[in-house]
């Protein structure tokens, strides 16, 4: 959280501390529970069948149609005649980055145009939990757990992915991290998963020329002490030594990513050299507060929504740049908030709960490139009671399809119990040998692998939607000579 909290309504304001207080707790029942605790896997380059998971929360319910703006619909502008982002051919410079010829950018998210150019970055509009409560309390949990409308589920749909699949690495001692003081409800009941409000600082604290000593103490202490606080220790103790292997601070980016100095960006950044350690972490929880938008929402320059989201894009393309411009890593963002906002402004100049809102995904694995959307329209007779954006797509449809096809867990009943989901066509597979990315190895590959192989700059160049790791035939890491008999063994047969 941070101080744009202090712009929420009451709710909003009145659930951060709580949220605080129950994920304090939720960490302290985590410490208690050895069989939850340490462990971590890494992520398998380009075409490998399980992805690390990044979800981002935007806490305080984002405005999906400033986000993504619908520039195409009229209505939209008739709805907020000064906090709409002004049209694509407007005079000025303050105006809508066109997609796709109805959505949009606003400007502030132009540092994603690379990634969405490159095909990585995918929305989907319209989209959302069907709770029609419009509470953030209910929103938020409903949303993490996977489950709307249910309040006698507390595990979250994170956790019960991590719970019902075998490690990536079956020695990890960590599998999730939620970046905070508490951990997210979307992680809770997985495995091997504790909340880190900041990686860089997992240690013992105080002086340094005494750390040896005291941990000898705690040691000692705990090793007369039973279960589960021995166990729990002992955990911890490991997560320590595992962090503090990884030089957070001294961590170069790569792709000339440059991470803002806040601490989203410094979360990202984080994350970015703990997936790169491999040290088998396989999903990382990290929040954003402050929007809950009420009053003086401020898209323009100097205003509220603007830093937000000036702090997200630029956050989100460093990661970008430093995670996929050089590898194709195995990585899947998810960004998503608790319901999106009215489509009238008030005149507060700012904007009341409403419904339908907009996600964002992006990885080599995410068909990208595009705004999916079955745009319900903005008519009074369109509109969720009157008012709202309908949602049209189910953010858990969104989810499922990320969980079985990106994370390669099958059991979405359990991630998503009493759900039959409907994949919505947000992910692409990657099939070894298919240089051209038009989904079939043929001949029309040959000439791509060889330039893979041969000059992998110049394919990345040519081909800057496909995976270049699809020429890693035969999955050792490389992508040289070695991999031709696969390749021609694929082609043939």
């Amino acid at each position: 959280m941070d101080s744009n909290d202090s712009y929420g309504c009451s709710e909003y304001m009145n659930l951060s501390r709580r949220q605080f207080l129950a994920t304090t707790g939720g960490m302290a029942v985590a410490l208690g529970m050895p069989s939850w605790l340490p462990n971590v896997a890494y992520a398998d380059e380009g075409c490998g069948e399980r992805d690390v998971i990044v979800s981002i929360f935007l806490r305080g319910a984002a405005d999906g149609l400033t986000l993504c703006v619908p520039h195409g619909d009229n209505l939209y502008y008739a709805a907020r005649p000064t906090l709409a982002i002004p049209r694509p051919d407007a005079p000025g410079s303050f105006k809508a980055i066109d997609l796709d010829g109805f959505f949009g950018f606003p400007p502030q998210l132009a540092p994603l145009i690379p990634a969405y150019q490159n095909g990585d970055l995918l929305l989907v509009h319209a989209s959302g939990s069907t709770d029609p409560s419009r509470s953030h309390f209910d929103g938020q949990r409903f949303m993490e757990v996977g489950k709307p409308g249910d309040i006698t589920i507390f595990t979250g749909w994170l956790g019960r992915h991590l719970l019902s699949m075998a490690p990536m690495q079956p020695e990890a001692v960590l599998r999730g991290i939620g970046i905070g003081y508490g951990l997210q409800r979307s992680l809770q009941a997985g495995p091997k998963t504790i909340p880190i409000p900041k990686l860089n600082q997992y240690d013992l604290g105080g002086q340094l020329s005494t750390v040896g000593a005291r941990r000898a103490v705690i040691e000692a202490m705990h090793a007369i002490t039973p279960d589960p606080l021995r166990a729990a220790a002992s955990t911890a103790q490991e997560t320590i030594d595992l962090l503090g292997s990884i030089n957070f601070d001294g961590y170069m980016p790569e792709g000339s990513a440059i991470y803002p100095e806040n601490d989203f960006g410094m979360s990202l950044k984080s994350t970015a050299a703990l997936i790169k350690a491999d040290l088998g972490v396989e999903a990382v929880a990290i929040d954003v507060g402050g929007w809950d938008t009420h009053v003086e929402q401020g898209v323009t320059e100097g205003g509220r929504m603007h830093r937000l989201m000036d702090a997200l894009a630029r956050g989100l393309a460093a990661f970008h740049a430093d995670m996929f411009s050089t590898a194709a890593r195995n990585v899947t963002v998810v960004v998503m908030s608790e319901f999106g906002r009215r489509l009238l402004q008030n005149g507060g100049l700012g904007t009341d709960h409403g419904h339908g809102n907009v996600m964002f995904l992006m990885g080599p694995g995410i068909d990208g490139g595009r705004v999916l959307a079955d745009w319900p329209g903005l008519e009074a007779g369109q509109l969720f009671e009157g008012r709202d954006l309908e949602v049209t797509t189910d953010f858990r449809d969104v989810l499922a399809e990320v969980v079985q096809l990106r994370l390669g867990n099958p059991n979405l009943s359990a991630v998503f119990p009493d759900y039959t989901p409907s994949f919505p066509g947000v992910t692409r597979a990657c099939v070894r040998g298919d240089l051209n990315c038009d989904g079939a190895v043929t001949v029309e590959d040959v000439e791509p692998f060889s330039q893979a192989v041969i000059d992998a700059d110049g394919y990345r160049r040519d081909h800057p939607t496909c995976s270049i790791n699809s020429a890693d035939l035969n999955n050792d890491g490389l992508i040289d000579g070695r991999d031709i008999e696969e390749f021609v063994r694929r082609l043939v047969d």
